[in-house]
């Protein structure tokens, strides 16, 4: 609920569902996951997110705002898992399909330590990213990781390639251009004529792609944000 340029993002209403409503349902849509937690803050603000997982009937786990590692390993001892997918609750676009893809990718590799839909050069639009990190590899994190790379959970992963066996999803022509991710009032402008124009379902890749390349002037309604770099958020 602390989003300094969008306060309360993830209880905002799209649709008659909230923006972490949306979320979920995509997780749990994607039929891949064994476990679903909501990794929250420990700040009373956030007691309305816990409120909102008790509607849902979707466990949570509370930590500190800034260090999300430590969070994410709070909920890594709960549960009996290899492999961790992390979905950040700010991406109410988020396509099923992209997460059972990268699940099926994972389970096909079993020598992988992170796999990404988002390497370099990324050709997926920014808010429909899926990571999976295995259980061993995020643990490991706890020692080497400081800073800005606590706040990002997964960030001294890719960072460090060269340390982890590392994998990349690529969706080409690459729409990189697009951002769907919800962090400003004029990506909720965007986001909000999506929804009002597709309706409560979950959109696919290309459907939402395609429509978007034909409407510039949507596009055009957060084509000016810029996103924050490792450092600053």
């Amino acid at each position: 609920m602390g989003s300094t340029r969008l306060p309360g993002k993830v209880l905002r209403r799209l649709g008659g569902r909230t923006v972490l409503e949306r979320v979920v349902r995509a997780a749990s849509c994607g039929g891949v996951l064994d476990d679903l937690v909501v990794a929250t803050t420990a700040e009373p603000a956030d007691d309305a997110v816990v409120a909102e997982c008790e509607r849902l009937g979707v466990p949570w786990h509370r930590g500190p705002v800034d260090d999300v590692l430590t969070r994410f390993l709070g909920v890594l001892d709960r549960l009996e898992c290899e492999a961790v997918m992390r979905l950040t609750a700010d991406c109410p676009l988020l396509d099923p399909e992209i997460i059972a893809m990268a699940a099926g990718t994972w389970r096909a590799t079993p020598t992988l330590d992170y796999l990404s839909t988002s390497p370099q050069p990324r050709t997926l639009p920014r808010g429909l990213d899926v990571e999976i990190i295995s259980a061993e590899a995020l643990r490991s994190l706890d020692a080497a990781a400081t800073g800005h790379h606590r706040t990002h959970v997964t960030s001294y992963v890719y960072t460090h390639a060269e340390r982890f066996r590392i994998a990349g999803l690529m969706f080409p022509p690459g729409d990189a251009d697009l951002r769907l991710t919800l962090d400003t009032a004029e990506d909720w402008e965007l986001i909000k004529t999506v929804v009002d124009h597709f309706g409560d379902g979950p959109v696919p890749l290309r459907t939402l792609v395609g429509w978007l390349r034909e409407r510039p002037e949507v596009v055009a309604l957060n084509a000016g944000v810029r996103q924050k770099s490792l450092e600053q958020a």
